[in-house]
């Protein structure tokens, strides 16, 4: 598998691409062959990632994914520029600081459900437009989270656009799947991503301490690679009969927490 381009002649949006997650699915998703157009709001983080990946197959389009003028200029970008889509990677979202739900500020809910649930709803719509429209039997993917099968290791608001997330992702799934557009999330434990380390006021060697201390699976450490790897393989064709899954990238945390 090492020497297989396993996007080959694929064109992939990812939302959310200028770090992270995205930045790392960028990269990856380049590697295996695919033409990528990184949508953001970070202008100089993006046109560096553009730029040091190095290759005429990566771009970078503005993108707020809570405007659905925006959602829906980006994909015509890269209908535009590389002439179809095969992917969508849904993978913006924000995280806020802690606060007790006695007293949430609702501005910032309305916004985290805005970027996480509506962004991911709006990155779906019209991805799929252009799917079904010429007939591309194209993969969706959501980042969700290890939150939108649990709860409590993060705000509600969080918590709850996650919930709606993999709720997108089921109901597009059914209606999809007559069109054989495929619709799965992947749902990572904690990674101590630049927004992670914001959100929780600490750096990243604290959080990877404290997440290696409550994760099941030992002698390994969770890196946006893995989940980059994983998005790779739900938009690959290897996974040509995988659809409305939500693929937890957490070392069992969610299994094992159900049994006990």
């Amino acid at each position: 598998m090492a020497n297989k381009l396993r996007l080959e002649g694929k064109v992939a949006v990812i939302t959310g691409g200028a770090s992270g997650i995205g930045e790392a699915a960028a990269r990856l998703f380049v590697e295996h062959g695919a033409r990528v157009v990184i949508a953001d709001i970070q202008d100089e983080l993006a046109l560096q990632v553009a730029s040091s990946i190095g290759s005429d197959n990566v771009c970078y389009q503005r993108c707020d994914v809570s405007d659905e003028k925006q959602v829906n200029e980006t994909v015509a970008f890269a209908v535009e520029k590389y002439g179809t889509l095969d992917i969508m990677f849904s993978n913006a979202g924000i995280l806020n600081p802690f606060e007790s739900i006695l007293e949430m500020d609702m501005t910032v809910f309305d916004r985290t459900i805005a970027v996480n649930a509506r962004g991911a709803a709006l990155a779906v719509k019209h991805a799929a437009r252009v799917m079904v429209a010429n007939k591309i039997r194209g993969s969706i993917i959501c980042t969700a989270s290890v939150e939108s099968i649990l709860a409590g290791a993060a705000p509600l608001a969080y918590i709850a656009s996650k919930h709606a997330v993999l709720g997108v992702v089921k109901a597009a799934a059914r209606e999809l799947g007559q069109h054989g557009i495929r619709v799965n999330c992947v749902s990572p434990f904690g990674i101590a991503t630049p927004m992670v380390c914001k959100s929780f006021g600490a750096d990243a060697a604290a959080i990877e301490a404290k997440i290696c201390g409550n994760a099941n699976l030992k002698g390994v450490s969770l890196t946006t690679m893995h989940i980059a790897e994983a998005a790779l393989f739900l938009a690959s064709d290897e996974s040509a009969y995988i659809s409305a899954q939500n693929l937890a990238v957490d070392g069992g945390l969610s299994s094992m927490m159900k049994l006990m």
